[in-house]
């Protein structure tokens, strides 16, 4: 959840950019988790043909829909926090 907030927060985003957003993930977990919500459909990954590579992450429209559900998702665990 966290990941796709950082994106969508960005629009676009490097690995190393989004690393550095979360902060305490470890390379290794952050790329497992992007290849995974790209196998799943919620972020797009371009690469472009360049020295040194160049991958920038992105919310698909599927990822994008999301979003709302995952805010409704936060406002209701801030109100019945206990």
């Amino acid at each position: 959840m966290i990941i796709l907030y950082c994106i969508a927060e960005h629009k676009v985003i490097r690995h190393n950019e989004l690393k550095r957003c979360l902060g305490t993930i470890s390379f290794k977990t952050l790329s497992i988790m992007l290849k995974e919500l790209e196998k799943d459909g919620l972020i797009e990954r371009t690469e472009y043909p360049q020295i040194p590579p160049k991958v920038e992450y992105s919310l698909s429209e599927r990822g994008i829909s999301l979003i709302p559900v995952l805010d409704t998702m936060c406002r209701w665990g801030e109100e019945n926090r206990r």
